[in-house]
């Protein structure tokens, strides 16, 4: 009888253990490097029972891997907001996400609404956000603080020769609001489009002499804050932040009309074989103790609410000062571009590098 017992137990162990087994699927990730740190995927292992196997891509990349499957060979991609809505009405390469399976108040509500609407097909939805940045004024406070809020304060005389941007969309995007006109908005319409533009471009040429130079990539931007030679400029949030690090008074500065923001996603790959696995691990990333983790490893915050409270202190002061929340909640984010903007903007770009 007692070996009877001891058999009848080992048997429901394995059952057990097969049950187990059945449940935890191993989840295939294509991401972007620093988006699932070692630990973090060691955590989730231990705590679920699924296996996570780690692809690191870029968007570019990513879109084509899973165009040449169908939406084939992995269960949870991440790529960019605004390379969802036209790859999957052109290529079907998603499947819609049953938002009931996520955790919906782990994530700052702007960010969720705002990425929900803009990856939104045939009334599904097919993304929800992970990681973002923006971009909007770095600057030396105490040179310019009281004169630069919003992006046409470049212009102001009183700065005139020590501000810098790039000639590349994000100005134009940001000066037309900062004039009060909102460019996506007019995404539906070319010819409203190219008014806004016309606008913009009058601004921009108007301003030309208040430049210093145009710069055309971080470390040339840094070297020039860090020089004095800029004391204000339209820059990313981690690059104001790693000069905020070496001299505490210049930081990245969310304009008065909006910092512009950009949204890495969580997607289904139309032909994911792992769903579970997969809302599983946006749950579990998004809990602000872990995503805290995530962003040591990549440098950029997630839209996990309150994970900065768990950040490294000194990221997490530079983070708070930068974005009180009404900050975050007046992001600007960018939806996917229309067709023919492109020429639109690039005209104004070559009209206003030309300009005397």
């Amino acid at each position: 009888m007692k070996n009877q017992t001891v058999k009848l137990a080992a048997i429901g162990l394995a059952m057990a253990g097969l049950a187990q087994t059945a449940n935890a699927d191993t989840l295939r990730l294509l991401t972007w490097g620093g988006y699932a740190p070692e630990d973090v995927v060691a955590l989730f292992e231990e705590e679920t029972g699924h296996t996570v196997e780690v692809t690191k891509s870029n968007n570019e990349e990513m879109i084509a891997k899973l165009r040449a499957t169908g939406g084939g060979g992995f269960d949870l991609a991440q790529p960019s907001q605004d390379r969802i809505t036209g790859p999957q009405l052109e290529f079907g390469i998603y499947k819609p996400i049953d938002v009931s399976k996520i955790d919906q108040g782990q994530f700052i509500q702007s960010m969720l609404g705002a990425t929900m609407a803009n990856t939104t097909v045939e009334g599904e939805v097919y993304g929800v956000p992970h990681v973002w940045g923006t971009s909007g004024l770095v600057m030396d406070t105490k040179a310019a603080g009281d004169i630069v809020k919003d992006y046409t304060d470049l212009c102001d005389p009183a700065v005139a020769g020590k501000v810098s941007y790039r000639l590349k969309r994000p100005t134009l995007i940001g000066f037309a609001f900062a004039m009060g006109m909102d460019p996506f908005a007019a995404y539906s319409d070319a010819d409203a489009y190219g008014e806004v533009m016309s606008k913009v471009e009058a601004k921009l040429i108007e301003c030309k002499s208040n430049v210093k130079t145009y710069w055309g990539g971080g470390d040339e931007l840094m070297g020039l804050v860090r020089s004095g030679e800029v004391v204000a400029s339209m820059a990313w949030d981690t690059g104001g932040w790693k000069l905020n690090a070496d001299n505490p008074d210049i930081t990245f500065v969310a304009p008065a009309s909006g910092a512009l923001g950009w949204i890495d996603t969580f997607v289904l790959p139309a032909k994911g074989q792992s769903d579970n696995a997969a809302y599983a691990w946006i749950n579990f990333v998004m809990r602000p103790e872990i995503a805290a983790k995530i962003t040591a490893a990549a440098g950029n915050f997630t839209a996990s609410q309150g994970a900065d409270a768990y950040a490294e202190d000194a990221l997490k002061a530079r983070y708070q000062a930068s974005f009180p929340p009404e900050a975050v909640d007046n992001i600007k984010w960018y939806p996917p571009v229309p067709a023919g903007l492109e020429a639109i903007e690039g005209g104004v770009l070559d009209r206003v590098k030309a300009a005397q």
